[in-house]
C-alpha cells in the first residue's frame, strides 16, 4: 500500500520529501508532480526498482526512460555533450523537454537504450520535484504516468492513488500539473531532431 504525502506545490514540507526520499532510497517506486504531468520514479542505481518501473508501465528496454536531473551540472555526468548541444540544453533548462544524449559510462547499460547507447535527460521545473531531486542528492530514473492502453498522462493525485496504491510505494500529492507530457528532441545526430511535440514550445529553442 502506498504512502501519501500530501505536499504544498511551492514550498513542500521537507518532513514529508525526506520521507518520500527514504522509500526511493529503499528501492521505492513513486508517483511524483512535474512540470509537465505526473510520472513514475524510482532511484538511478536500483535494478529491482527500475524493473519495476518498467512493469507497472507496461513498456519494454527498448522504451527511453528518462534522468531527472537538479541542473546542467548534473547532466554531464550521464552524458557526453558538445557546445552546440550544450547551448541548446541551456535554453530548455530547466523546463518541460526531454533531450535524448549520448550516455557516458556512468549510464548503467541496462538503463540506456539497449542498440544505441542513448539516455533521455531532463531538468524539470516544479518546485516540488526539484526539492525531492535536492532531498535524494542524485538524479531520478522517471516515466511519463501514462496509464497502459492509454495516450493521456494521469494528472489527478486522487485518480493516480485509487488506480496505482497497489502497485507504488509513495504518492506525492502537489495537485494537479500541466496534462501534456514533454517535447522530447534527439541531438545524437547532426541535427536536432523532433521525436515528440508536447509542452515545451520549440521556437524556446530557436528550433
Amino acid at each position: 500500500m502506498a504512502q501519501y504525502f500530501e505536499v504544498h506545490p511551492l514550498n513542500p514540507q521537507p518532513r514529508l520529501l525526506k520521507q518520500a526520499a527514504q522509500i526511493l532510497h529503499q528501492g521505492g517506486v513513486c508517483a511524483v508532480p512535474t512540470d509537465s504531468s505526473y510520472a513514475l520514479v524510482c532511484h538511478l542505481d536500483d535494478k529491482a526498482a527500475a524493473e519495476s518501473l518498467r512493469r507497472i508501465r507496461h513498456v519494454d528496454d527498448k522504451h527511453h526512460l528518462t534522468l531527472l536531473c537538479r541542473d546542467l551540472s548534473e547532466l554531464a555526468s550521464y552524458a557526453r555533450v558538445d557546445n552546440r548541444q550544450y547551448r541548446l540544453l541551456k535554453l530548455g533548462t530547466p523546463g518541460p523537454y526531454t533531450f535524448i544524449l549520448e550516455a557516458t559510462k556512468e549510464v548503467p547499460r541496462r538503463l540506456s537504450h539497449p542498440s544505441r547507447r542513448t539516455i533521455g535527460l531532463r531538468v524539470p521545473e516544479h518546485q516540488v520535484t526539484q526539492a525531492l531531486l535536492a532531498e535524494l542528492g542524485q538524479p531520478l530514473l522517471a516515466t511519463t504516468l501514462i496509464p497502459p492502453g492509454e495516450q493521456e498522462p494521469l494528472n489527478d493525485a486522487d485518480e493516480i492513488r485509487e488506480r496505482y496504491e497497489k502497485l507504488v510505494q509513495g504518492i506525492v500529492d502537489a495537485g494537479a500539473c500541466p496534462m501534456s507530457p514533454t517535447t522530447v528532441i534527439d541531438l545524437t545526430g547532426e541535427d536536432p531532431v523532433l521525436v515528440r511535440q508536447g509542452r515545451g514550445d520549440l521556437s524556446r529553442l530557436g528550433l
